[in-house]
């Protein structure tokens, strides 16, 4: 019995010392004695690894026993070393250079290098290994470093140094964050990832942004990167087009890790192709890529930064290759802010056949829960597989310390009394706001200024909010807005109170409340802003908005019913009343011109357009994107750009006789719609197609009318669904309408040919837009132009059925 008690106590004794993990630790250096940044550290032939921090320290934890530990650098032979762990050990080692051996090859001055045989049969075998891996699962580690290298002293009179909390030099680490997730992947595109723990330097309460599936970039795909760093994205070195963007040479092969490794050097043929620099590492026989050391810079067509690099290391698992490192180091300059920073992603613990169940991958990306940044210091000390550095040590002690403060009362209060100084040159031109962050509430007066206007119906006059926001600890939302206008030349005073509670920001799920008077645009749509009209009023004598005054109530409420679908429902009542000039000021004063009426279809003549009346309207609609995907956070519910279409059912109706309500008529509507469709290098399209009829017009007036998007000034805000050359009111129909537009946008595949050009980064877009109506059958508008950012100029023809009614230059602006 005693022998029996014994083998068992010694077989758990056994089990606890096998299963215990201890740490292996040390630093990379070369052999100048300088630390070899972010090399990737794996138990070989396993999936377990890490990698070295930017000063060649790392730290794996590993189970007792035996094991051989593979050190990998690009640039830098494989190093393998046999360790055997009973407790926690050190070992730093040295990496020497690599030696890539041309061995025979001879390569004479008109023969074809050999590195295009080795690169033709990647792309032969490009598909099958970018498909070979179906599903897998696996734990991702992620850290994000951001750095100001150098900053101006003041930036719109704010001093920089004090606001982003830098050192005297105006240096130092303005965003630091780490991650682990659980990452889940099926063939050909789906991910699902949860965040177990997160951690942002001086934001104890905030969630990290790292998302493990915006660091795989795969290069067995064509093109990478689109609508991020540029539209048109930049083509793989491997891709099915490459060898007419690239330059290849074999600078020599080696054996590692049982693999014979090419090392190839890739260059564009022509400077300013989007594409990548570096080098590659693809194996014999398999023709999968093994290492890649990549980069892209301002002259590739890169927004934003200068350059950025991007490491990838991959681990053979059974048969196949799987990310195991992925580094991406950047740097840039905008506005005198220079900055830098990397982002590591350690990928480990695969498990390649996960057996995912059914309606597994369901759109949520990513799923990151309340607890995830509650996680105390001493458990990422535990669990961090890549060191700090020593200043991002101290960047965590310094703004873990001052962000407890910053959570008292006392320092927010003093904080907030100087932020909450008024100045009245704020007041003037932005605006004023008193936070009170303690209390999660604020008011923001609205900027003096940009609130004065004029126009000829109500000549100078003023329009004034104060907009009140309050947020509660379960992170629900509650606004309310009072707002006052007054005409000096019509001499009326209008005013009315908003109110909005969103009780689940996840699912956008809101209520409102309005009610009060206002002058409104006639175009639900509205025409142009007060500023815009204001200018064109004073000194061009022109006065495009043609006003009414209403006095209503709103009662409004929408959320997301299911993934994709999103409902809202409108009851609105009214007392609809037209408005008639009674300004004709003007800075200029033209000889050939002269104001218009507020009539649109009576310009010469103050005519009322309608009586006055009352309404009750209800207006619901259902918009559904196919395929939609998101990301699921405590606070707030982030959607992906949708690859597919989105779809909106709308119906309004008229109601009669109920609160003395004069209108009576039932419209419905749908709508299609998607943004930036691929075409690869041809950059991408967008369209809407929109139709819709009255079944039952019996009673209504102009204000209830299906209005368009249209535009009659030369400068205007952007919009698809805005035909550039449409009067504002005159096509508004209450019968059956067909609207469709669609633009393409080239995305500086034509521009970038012509040296002049290609340093502006300028975008050429072509566009269409059509409507039909009973009162304007077959109108069209064609247009081409340039974009850069958010500003566009762009030249057009406008086409009612055969004959030409319009033409000229629009340009147009957006943030």
């Amino acid at each position: 019995m005693n022998k029996l008690y014994a083998s068992i106590l010694l077989f758990f004794i056994c089990t606890n010392v096998s299963a215990q993990s201890f740490k292996l630790s040390g630093q990379i250096k070369d052999e100048k004695n300088d630390a070899v940044a972010f090399t990737s550290v794996y138990i070989k032939n396993t999936s377990t690894g890490t990698s070295a921090n930017a000063e060649g320290h790392y730290q794996l934890p590993v189970s007792a026993g035996k094991h051989v530990v593979l050190f990998r650098a690009v640039g830098y032979k494989p190093l393998e070393k046999i360790v055997e762990l009973s407790g926690d050990l050190t070992l730093s080692v040295t990496l020497v250079p690599e030696a890539f051996d041309l061995g025979s090859v001879s390569i004479s001055a008109n023969a074809e290098d050999p590195a295009y045989g080795i690169i033709r049969k990647a792309i032969r075998n490009r598909k099958k290994n970018r498909d070979e891996l179906y599903e897998y699962s696996c734990s991702v580690y992620i850290k994000g470093v951001q750095k100001l290298v150098g900053a101006p002293k003041k930036f719109f009179g704010r001093d920089i140094q004090k606001v982003l909390e830098l050192d005297t030099n105006r240096k130092g680490i303005i965003y630091q964050s780490e991650s682990e997730s659980k990452f889940n992947f099926r063939r050909p595109g789906q991910v699902r990832e949860e965040m177990i723990s997160s951690r942002v330097a001086g934001r104890n309460n905030a969630f990290s942004f790292n998302k493990a599936s915006d660091l795989m970039l795969n290069f067995y795909d064509n093109i990478l990167l689109e609508n991020t760093l540029s539209a048109r994205g930049f083509i793989s070195p491997i891709a099915e087009n490459a060898l007419f963007y690239y330059r290849y040479k074999l600078l020599g092969t080696t054996e590692q890790n049982g693999e014979t490794i090419h090392k190839i050097e890739v260059t564009p043929r022509r400077n300013n192709d989007p594409v990548f620099r570096g080098q590659i590492y693809i194996a014999e026989g398999s023709w999968r890529l093994y290492t890649t050391a990549l980069f892209l810079t301002r002259s590739s067509g890169i927004n934003l930064l200068d350059t950025l690099h991007i490491d990838q290391q991959f681990l053979k698992v059974e048969k196949t290759f799987v990310p195991g490192t992925v580094i991406y180091r950047f740097n840039g300059n905008i506005f005198g802010f220079k900055f830098a920073g990397n982002y590591v992603g350690v990928y480990s613990n695969y498990n390649i056949r996960p057996g995912f169940p059914r309606k597994w991958f369901n759109g949520e990306i990513l799923h990151v829960t309340d607890t995830v940044n509650q996680k105390p210091a001493a458990y990422w000390d535990q669990r961090r597989p890549v060191p700090l550095t020593g200043e991002e040590r101290l960047n965590y002690i310094r703004k873990d310390s001052l962000a407890k403060r910053k959570e008292s009362k006392p320092y927010l209060d003093s904080v907030e009394q100087a932020n909450n100084a008024f100045k009245l040159g704020k007041l003037g031109l932005t605006g004023y706001t008193i936070h009170n962050r303690f209390h999660k509430k604020s008011f923001s007066f609205d900027p003096v200024l940009p609130s004065l206007f004029y126009n000829t119906v109500e000549g100078f006059g003023m329009k004034y909010g104060i907009t009140y926001r309050k947020t509660f600890d379960d992170r629900s939302s509650f606004n309310l807005r009072p707002e006052l206008r007054y005409g000096l030349a019509n001499r009326k005073f209008t005013g009315s109170l908003a109110a909005g509670y969103t009780y689940d920001p996840v699912k956008r799920a809101w209520v409102g409340l309005s009610f009060g008077s206002g002058i409104f645009d006639l175009n639900s749509f509205g025409s142009m802003s007060l500023l815009t009209n204001s200018f064109n009023s004073l000194v061009y004598e022109t006065n495009y908005p043609k006003l009414y005054e209403k006095r209503f109530v709103d009662i409004s409420t929408g959320r997301e019913l299911l993934n994709g679908l999103f409902g809202s429902l409108r009851l609105s009542y009214a007392r609809n009343n037209t408005l008639r000039n009674t300004a004709d000021f003007t800075l200029i004063d033209y000889e050939d011109k002269q104001f218009s009426s507020n009539n649109p279809f009576t310009p010469d003549a103050e005519s009322p357009l309608f009586p006055t009346y009352r309404s009750l309207n209800l207006h619901a609609s259902l918009s559904y994107t196919f395929g939609q995907k998101y990301i699921t956070r405590p606070d707030m519910k982030i959607y992906e750009a949708p690859k597919y279409p989105r779809i909106e059912i709308s119906y309004r109706k008229g109601i009669k006789g109920v609160l003395k309500s004069e209108v009576d008529y039932d419209l419905i509507s749908a709508e299609v719609s998607q943004e930036r469709i691929s075409s690869g290098m041809f950059g991408f399209t967008s369209f809407v197609v929109g139709a819709g009829k009255f079944l039952n017009n019996r009673a209504l007036y102009y204000p209830e009318f299906k209005h368009f998007w249209g535009n009659n000034a030369l400068i205007f805000p952007p919009n698809l669904r805005r035909f550039a050359y449409l009067d504002f009111y005159l096509f508004s129909t209450d019968r059956e309408y067909f609207e469709a537009h669609a633009e393409h946008n080239f995305a500086g595949f034509f521009t970038n040919k012509v040296p002049l050009l290609r340093k502006l980064k300028l975008e050429e877009f072509v566009g269409a837009s059509y409507l039909t109506q009973p009162l304007k059958h077959n109108y069209a508008e064609f247009y081409f132009g340039l974009q850069r950012l958010v500003f566009r100029a762009s030249y057009g023809f406008a086409y009612d059925g055969r004959k030409k009614v319009a033409q000229g230059f629009r340009f147009s602006y957006g943030f």
